[in-house]
């Protein structure tokens, strides 16, 4: 049983050298954080090259230890699907590094603790700043927003590293009435979000900016010299690519750094192999009925004037058949 405390940093070992980075962010991470390393190996049955699996583990172990002599190092070898076993490794870790995006993302769904994608890129050296977003409109003050900042100022604070939070604002499909207003909203949220943070982590040189244009694609364009780039998810459920949202789905495929993608706090998980129904609260309910009416007229009111549109457009020989 795992000590409070004590939560393991969990690795998700591949046959071959590509777990490399994610074993080396591992390690390190454990080494900082002064916790145990526990490398996690998948076998597709039982007897699939369990000598093979077993001598991957213990290079893994090597490596490990090479860079930090002093790390707690455990194994996991088992039969199954290396996604459900990640996610019963992750109940009990405090973050879960893997080198495929592909692997991750039905992890992602299913996970309490942060999930870090490393694939090829280890991360700028050095004093570079981490850079945080919530997921589709930024750190609008929902509680997966809310999360990634909490995690990104523990990160800093860690490494001794710089913070930067970005605000990706981007025109929403309709529009909005006051794009200005929309945006002064946004920056004031922003700037309480770093500064309620500030008071725990004095010691943070935080930085924060509104950034126009697609979430995704700024973020990336971040991720250039960045030690990680911190992103929010909104939670768990059965549809991974939709729950997690574009923007996440867009920065693992972009990021030129390591990806930390931390769910927000209080998810109920799994119970008994389902997931649970989460009922959204009652002005949240309201304010979703309102804007689906809105839609809906103004899909109505936009069909209406096409066809009286096409009606009128037609050739007048067509209109007596």
């Amino acid at each position: 049983m795992t000590t409070p405390g004590r939560a393991p940093i969990v690795v998700g070992i591949a046959s071959g050298p590509t777990h490399h980075p994610a074993l080396a962010w591992g390690a390190d991470e454990a080494a900082r954080r002064g916790v145990p390393l526990r490398l996690v190996h998948a076998l597709a049955t039982p007897d699939d090259g369990r000598g093979a699996a077993a001598h991957t583990l213990r290079d893994a172990v090597g490596f490990a230890l090479a860079r930090h002599p002093r790390l707690e190092v455990s194994t996991v070898l088992a039969a199954g699907d290396p996604v459900r076993l990640l996610r019963d490794q992750a109940r009990t870790a405090a973050a879960v590094a893997i080198g495929s995006a592909s692997l991750a993302l039905p992890v992602m769904a299913r996970t309490h603790c942060p999930v870090v994608v490393v694939g090829d890129a280890p991360g700028a050296g050095g004093r570079r700043p981490y850079f945080v977003v919530g997921v589709d409109v930024g750190v609008d003050g929902s509680r997966h927003s809310v999360a990634a900042v909490d995690h990104a100022f523990e990160a800093a604070a860690r490494h001794g590293a710089r913070l930067r939070v970005v605000y990706v604002w981007h025109t929403p499909l309709l529009g909005v009435l006051d794009e200005r207003a929309a945006l002064r909203e946004g920056r004031r949220l922003l700037a309480e979000t770093v500064e309620a943070r500030r008071v725990a982590h004095p010691e943070v040189d935080a930085r924060h900016e509104v950034v126009r244009g697609r979430p995704a694609r700024v973020l990336a364009q971040e991720s250039a010299h960045a030690l990680g780039l911190v992103v929010g998810i909104r939670g768990h459920g059965g549809v991974t690519g939709l729950l997690l949202g574009s923007v996440v789905r867009g920065v693992l495929r972009r990021a030129r750094c390591p990806v930390v993608a931390v769910p927000r706090p209080g998810e109920p998980g799994l119970r008994n192999g389902r997931v649970p129904r989460v009922r959204a609260p009652r002005r949240a309910r309201g304010a979703a009925a309102r804007w689906t009416r809105l839609l809906t007229r103004a899909h109505r009111n936009g069909v209406t004037r096409l066809r009286g549109a096409a009606r009128r457009a037609r050739p007048r020989a067509l209109w007596y058949r």
